[in-house]
């Protein structure tokens, strides 16, 4: 995680790029860092929302509302990914336990839904970037299904039910002017690979570079540092020392690149320079959710998933 703060003169420092500590302890440690007047805005990379398509099927209004009701009575196998196909229903989505001999084919036979319809409306591919993968299916690489499970049970649900916590999840708590107030936490879903557009950061010009690669990485260093100094935000030397030499040689380093640009994707909203994607549509707004800072589709579009 990377952690920024807003100084007195409305300057950002950015003082973290570490490891996430427990989920049980993170809401507490990010207070820690809390003025008495401020909010803490926390950006997830990992899915908050489910497929309308899936929550038509199960009868599922509310996403908040369900949130609580997950790995509970008739939900208890929700959060535990189904070893076999005949293990896959409404109540278990999550598939596969484990690489094998599993099948896309699988996923949609044991729901009843086509693959494609198990996309959010906000992880479908758009000129700027690829799709998102669903998140409901749990192999690859590029896999998101096993975090949005450990960090919805672990963490937010948790939260959710302990009314100290002051924890709001964007959108579905309310527009963002609204529930950025004093003393709550504001939980939103964030995408790396939305934000590399926002950053002007290319992994395709003027050559092919992967994030994966340290060499790569650093080759983004000058671009990194001066992008703060535009913004208005101060690097601790650390960060500053992790940004010159890419992030490290070890395997997580493509992990503290992502943490750090989701912090400046987040801060560059806040200034003002995108918009925050603010939706209206309820099928977004109680069920699917949205990616913090990706632009709302044409109102046509979102029209045309609704009815459907």
């Amino acid at each position: 995680m990377a952690i920024a703060i807003m100084q007195s003169d409305h300057r950002w420092l950015a003082c973290e790029l570490t490891k996430v500590c427990e989920a049980s302890n993170l809401f507490s440690y990010l207070r820690s860092h809390l003025r008495k007047s401020g909010c803490i805005m926390a950006g997830f990379d990992f899915p908050i929302g489910i497929p309308s398509s899936y929550a038509s099927k199960a009868g599922i209004t509310d996403f908040l509302a369900s949130l609580s009701l997950f790995g509970y009575n008739e939900w208890d196998q929700f959060y535990t990914p189904a070893e076999s196909p005949s293990q896959i229903n409404l109540h278990r989505p999550f598939y596969p336990a484990r690489s094998g001999t599993s099948r896309r084919q699988y996923l949609e036979n044991g729901l009843n839904i086509p693959f494609n319809q198990l996309y959010r409306l906000c992880e479908r591919a758009n000129e700027k970037r690829r799709a998102a993968y669903p998140l409901f299916w749990t192999m690859g690489g590029q896999q998101v299904g096993k975090a949005a499970i450990s960090c919805w049970e672990s963490l937010l649900s948790p939260a959710l039910d302990d009314p100290a916590q002051n924890l709001k999840i964007w959108p579905f708590s309310g527009p963002l002017a609204s529930i950025c107030t004093t003393g709550n936490i504001v939980a939103l879903e964030t995408y790396p690979a939305e934000f590399y557009g926002h950053l002007g950061l290319s992994f395709s010009s003027p050559k092919r570079r992967s994030k994966r690669s340290q060499i790569d990485r650093k080759a983004f260093a000058r671009q990194l540092i001066s992008w703060a100094g535009a913004h208005q935000l101060e690097l601790d030397g650390s960060i500053l020392d992790m940004i010159l030499d890419g992030f490290g040689s070890a395997l997580d380093g493509e992990d503290r690149f992502d943490a750090l640009i989701g912090l400046y994707g987040m801060i560059n909203v806040m200034m003002g320079n995108r918009p925050t994607g603010e939706p209206t549509p309820p099928l977004i707004t109680k069920i699917e959710g949205w990616i913090f800072g990706q632009e709302q589709p044409q109102k046509e579009t979102c029209l045309g998933r609704i009815s459907k």
